[in-house]
């Protein structure tokens, strides 16, 4: 049976039993309280006759019962009780609704009526169990002349609560009939909830719910939906908590989470989308979950590039390096054969010189580069560059305030990827320009290392940079949002800044201090 069903069944029995428990509570109450209003009645008729001076004057007459059988039969058809007997000081009865029981003695406890206070008690006599009120009556000079009882049977009790029990059943019946349509209502919205499934198979359904969270190689955020309220966090599994570098258990707040990833919880479905964070290259996907045509949460996977992104840049630089190689190897094709043919025309000196002035322009670039930049890698990159913008159409020089000795706070690998990601978007930018060239500067300023890339581009605002710095993207035609990103990802590593500077053209300034990591 499903949980739902259950617990219907189980509220019915509860609130049946509570009901008829209740009903039985407030029967006994009921006729707890018959017999105090009971007593009370036959109290004040008691006592109100007793102070009626027709009954004292009776009791002293020649002929007690015929003075005051027709008065006590009045009151007690006016008061509806079931007897009002009369009695003379010596206990004997001189009023009776039954005739036959006039003059015999009163059955019921005088004592305390001659000690001067009404009695009441519950006692069997001649008509009955009763309760009863028995209290003195004294003439004019204040002198006991009888007693006057007043009494109800508990037949009569009995018939007037039996007479009162439908609208207790009543009562008590509606109670369960409300409580069971409310148990009927809740167990249906947790049938919705629940889908329907019984108490083993949601067990089995959280165990492998759990098992699989922890084993997914995957990050994985579930998001909940609560109206106009802000998407909650329902669920984090553990890789995710590691890329995100999130705390390993207890709560994730949705105000603590990236900004794109908070923007996903409620957006349009993503597939196989770039982001980035402090650390990492992360590739996001996410789908709506939807019930009956309605959203009601959120599913995010995201994945780690990050190593991947680090082995496609050394690829790509290295790439880069291939055919920085070989278009130096088709110029020296060119210039080579230039010489020779030069030679051949008889024009040796010519020939030389010309051979002799390309050399030095090259090789003073390779000294100086080597001389002033400590980092083998970055010098080849920028030698590389160089090449591979002329083969592009772009200019491109590296300035002569270029110098940077050893770095050991920064690898190898993030100023490549600093300053080939800044030279690449500088390219691209410049061969929109009527005259496109590229200056590159890198060099150290007491313990800050400075990186200066300044184009011929339209330029980028500041909020077109802080767009491309907090977001990467994965079509081909993006890549440069991309690689401003992880220029970013590097620059906030490091403790650095990134901002545009207006005063040449466009140009892209990078700061990063050089006493260790932040």
């Amino acid at each position: 049976m499903s949980v739902a069903g259950q617990l219907l069944i189980l509220q019915l029995v509860v609130f049946t039993v509570v009901a008829v428990v209740a009903g039985v509570l407030f029967v006994v109450d009921e006729r707890h309280d018959a017999d105090d209003a009971t007593r009370d009645t036959v109290t004040a008729v008691a006592v109100t006759t007793a102070q009626v001076p027709e009954v004292a004057e009776g009791l002293r007459s020649p002929d007690p019962t015929a003075a005051l059988q027709p008065l006590a039969e009045q009151i007690r058809e006016a008061t509806g009780v079931d007897f009002v007997v009369i009695v003379d000081p010596d206990g004997i009865r001189v009023t009776h609704p039954r005739p036959d029981q006039i003059g015999l003695p009163y059955s019921g406890h005088t004592e305390q009526a001659r000690a001067g206070q009404p009695y009441s008690e519950t006692y069997t006599g001649s008509l009955g169990s009763s309760i009863r009120t028995i209290t003195p009556v004294y003439a004019g000079d204040g002198t006991l002349a009888g007693f006057v009882s007043v009494g109800v049977t508990r037949q009569r009790i009995a018939d007037n609560f039996v007479r009162g029990l439908p609208g207790i059943v009543g009562v008590v019946g509606a109670g369960v009939a409300v409580t069971a349509a409310g148990a009927v209502l809740v167990a249906r919205r947790l049938r919705r909830q629940t889908l329907g499934l019984n108490p083993d198979q949601l067990l089995r359904m959280y165990e492998h719910h759990d098992a699989v969270l922890h084993a997914i190689g995957e990050g994985l955020l579930v998001f909940g939906t609560s109206g106009d309220r802000a998407p909650r966090v329902d669920v984090v599994n553990d890789e995710a908590r590691r890329l995100l570098g999130l705390a390993p258990t207890g709560p994730v707040p949705f105000d603590s989470l990236p900004e794109t990833l908070r923007t996903l919880a409620t957006g349009e479905e993503v597939r196989d989308e770039v982001h980035l964070t402090r650390d990492r290259v992360l590739v996001v996907g996410s789908d709506a979950v939807r019930w009956e045509g309605r959203r009601i949460g959120t599913v995010v996977t995201l994945r780690d590039h990050t190593e991947l992104r680090g082995v496609l840049g050394e690829l790509d630089s290295v790439r880069g390096f291939a055919e920085s190689l070989r278009a130096q190897a088709h110029e020296s094709a060119n210039r080579l054969h230039t010489i020779i043919t030069m030679v051949e025309l008889g024009r040796p000196e010519e020939a030389v010189d010309f051979a002799t002035r390309e050399l030095a322009v090259s090789q003073n670039l390779i000294d100086r580069l080597t001389a002033d930049v400590a980092e083998p890698a970055l010098a080849a990159l920028l030698l590389g560059k160089v090449d591979e913008a002329a083969e592009r159409g772009v200019e491109l020089t590296v300035t002569e305030d270029t110098a940077l000795g050893p770095v050991p706070s920064v690898p190898s690998r993030d100023l490549v990827t600093l300053v080939g990601n800044l030279i690449d978007n500088a390219i691209d930018a410049a061969r929109t320009a009527d005259d496109p060239w590229v200056e590159v500067t890198v060099r150290r300023e007491d313990s800050t290392m400075i990186v200066e890339v300044a184009d011929s581009g339209p330029g980028m605002s500041a909020d077109s940079l802080a767009q491309a710095m907090q977001r990467g993207y994965s079509t081909k035609s993006a890549q440069r949002g991309l690689g401003l990103a992880l220029v970013a990802q590097v620059v906030a590593r490091h403790g650095g800044t990134l901002r545009t500077e207006p005063s040449l053209g466009a140009m892209i300034v990078v700061e990063i201090p050089l006493g260790g990591r932040s």
